[in-house]
């Protein structure tokens, strides 16, 4: 088994404009999307609603999450260490539930330790593909983890180590450092690849760009941009991962995860859910 890519954190210069990129979609954002992240939600967390639990959201990056926790009824505070992600989780709610008071949103990183301890315990600490991009993974999920009340649920996501993460690595830096021209050029070649895959293997490329909002609510081309730029990046194992959270009092509710592959076009993100043990 494979462990964890752990690099070291990224220079404060040397980071991708994570909330740039969640701006741009949330401008053609519609209620179609906000559907199926609340149904993407519901399926994760297996419950209709919410109401009553607190709802943490460490990255909320877009904010869609957030929104769609809030939707189900669950009261949410939202953090992020992006301070345009921040910026745009507000706009996102100024937009759909301008003036409640049941979301509180707010500039923070996983790896302060004092601001993580200000925080309290919430019945729901989500974060989805975040904690990989902090230069600290192993950290931010045991700081996570702290954030969790007895009985409650983690829930995330994390990129799966591949044999090619050390060439995303590079890339990641090089994407990061690179011109907006390069960027554009950048992703062409690699939407170009994966679209001759699909013609490849028979798939319809058109369908599954068509079809991927069912990805959370996700966009396909924006998700692109993300993954070629997600700079800091670390990737672990799901065995590490059930190890790690063993370690620090949860048990497995359960997982999707991927089936291990090269990592050619990435190494894309298993989900889990995680229950804290009684004490």
């Amino acid at each position: 088994m494979q462990a964890a890519v752990s690099l070291p954190a990224a220079p404060h210069d040397l980071r991708f404009a994570f909330g740039k990129n969640w701006t741009s979609f949330v401008a053609g954002l519609d209620e179609t999307r906000i559907v199926e992240a609340e149904r993407s939600l519901r399926c994760l967390l297996g419950r209709e609603r919410l109401d009553g639990l607190g709802f943490l959201d460490i990255g909320s990056g877009s904010g869609l999450s957030s929104l769609a926790a809030r939707r189900l009824g669950a009261a949410v505070r939202s953090f992020d260490y992006d301070r345009q992600c921040v910026e745009c989780t507000k706009a996102l709610r100024d937009q759909f539930l301008r003036g409640d008071a049941k979301w509180l949103i707010e500039q923070g990183s996983i790896l302060d330790d004092e601001y993580v301890v200000q925080l309290g315990r919430f019945e729901i600490v989500y974060s989805w593909g975040v904690l990989h991009h902090t230069g600290a993974m192993l950290k931010a999920i045991k700081n996570a983890s702290q954030l969790v009340a007895p009985g409650g649920m983690l829930v995330f996501a994390l990129y799966r180590s591949t044999r090619l993460c050390w060439f995303w690595t590079v890339e990641k830096r090089w994407y990061c450092r690179a011109s907006p021209r390069a960027q554009k050029i950048a992703r062409s070649l690699y939407v170009a690849l994966v679209r001759l895959v699909f013609a490849l293997i028979g798939r319809d490329f058109r369908a599954y760009v068509s079809n991927y909002r069912s990805n959370r609510g996700m966009d396909y081309f924006h998700d692109v941009h993300d993954w070629l730029g997600g700079y800091p990046y670390e990737s672990i194992s799901p065995t590490q991962v059930g190890q790690e959270l063993a370690h620090l009092g949860f048990a497995h509710v359960r997982s999707k995860v991927k089936p291990y592959s090269l990592g050619l076009f990435g190494s894309g993100c298993d989900e889990y859910v995680y229950a804290r043990q009684p004490n």
